[in-house]
């Protein structure tokens, strides 16, 4: 039997009546993947706003993880996944819990990434249409690459970068994820207009992106994809990698805005819940902020802005993200006579 069916037959069992009494539905679940300290009352990492803003005093211990959900009396819960690949191993023992019926449940991830300085700016908030993964590579080190390719990075079955996967490639499916176009032109159009913070020092160093209007700009919301993979990359080459990598495995649809290391491991942990009817993988938003651009400006080296680039940046996209994903939690929850039983659609005020 192959892994996958294993899962499968593993969760299948999960679903079966384990417990006695009413299940705990959530309404909307927000994903964060890393906290600072504690959650509320000192330096806020991704989860902190959420339990402070929306007043989640509740606590639900979830056997395995290492974090219990945060959540309020309205049907709003909050979940510390962990970064990188380990984020999709806390989804699955989240939804293979017998207590919960996440069938209805909305995931909205609310975290920060790093963004491109082509598409956007630091404190930015992009909604995705297309998650991709970045993970399944064939990578040699760029000095032993030949000197014409511009990075060592390849799809599987290709032989040079940016061809197509070639028919030996083997890597795992779905490399990219569509989320529900209805869904997210809902999100963007409720949040677009959203006023987001900013500071005086973030603005002095978004003005050295000399030569990049959009990394310039104050802070706004936009429809942007995701490249997932637990690799913490930086620099102009990579930049062009992910642009690449994102139009070569989504046939040229996905616009690469945000660099992130959790959204597709998530995105297949709904995949394979959403197989085994324990969720509707389609009621899957990816909101990520920008807390440090993808590549140095001008004058900068690449390691310098790696070490150096993200602390000041930090804070402002964490406010972002919750100021963004807040109204679109605030209308499932207040509309959930509706939205219980059908996505919202682009079509909705």
């Amino acid at each position: 039997m192959n892994p996958t069916a294993l899962v499968l037959l593993f969760l299948a069992f999960l679903s079966l009546p384990q417990s006695q009494g009413e299940p705990i539905r959530p309404k909307v679940l927000i994903l964060t993947t890393f906290e600072i300290g504690s959650d509320t009352g000192d330096r806020p990492g991704e989860l902190q706003y959420w339990v402070e803003r929306e007043k989640l005093t509740g606590t639900l211990d979830i056997p395995g993880l290492l974090h219990p959900l945060r959540f309020n009396d309205s049907g709003v819960y909050a979940m510390l996944t962990g970064t990188c690949n380990r984020s999709g191993l806390a989804m699955m023992l989240l939804g293979s819990d017998p207590r919960l019926d996440l069938t209805q449940t909305y995931f909205i991830m609310a975290g920060i990434a790093g963004v491109d300085p082509g598409r956007a700016s630091v404190g930015s908030a992009a909604w995705a249409q297309w998650v991709v993964d970045g993970d399944n590579v064939n990578e040699i080190d760029g000095h032993d690459a030949p000197k014409e390719w511009p990075y060592g990075i390849l799809p599987y079955g290709a032989t040079a970068p940016d061809q197509p996967p070639g028919p030996r490639d083997w890597s795992q499916r779905p490399m990219a994820f569509q989320l529900d176009p209805g869904l997210v032109s809902w999100a963007f159009n409720l949040s677009k207009d959203v006023s987001l913070s900013d500071t005086p020092e973030l603005s002095k160093y978004r003005a050295s992106y000399v030569g990049y209007p959009n990394a310039q700009r104050t802070p706004f919301v936009l429809i942007g994809d995701t490249l997932g993979t637990a690799r913490y990359w930086h620099g102009p080459a990579l930049t062009r990698w992910a642009e690449n990598w994102c139009k070569l495995y989504t046939d040229g649809k996905a616009n690469f805005v945000m660099t992130e290391c959790e959204d597709q491991s998530i995105a297949y942990a709904l995949y394979m819940l959403g197989r085994a009817h324990r969720v509707d993988s389609r009621r899957y938003l990816v909101l990520r902020t920008a807390s440090n651009y993808s590549e140095p400006p001008p004058g900068v080296t690449v390691l310098d802005s790696l070490l150096h680039g993200e602390a000041s940046g930090e804070l402002l996209a964490v406010d972002s993200a919750y100021r963004v994903g807040a109204p679109v939690v605030h209308e499932l929850v207040q509309h959930w006579d509706r939205y219980a039983s059908e996505l919202p659609t682009s079509d909705d005020k």
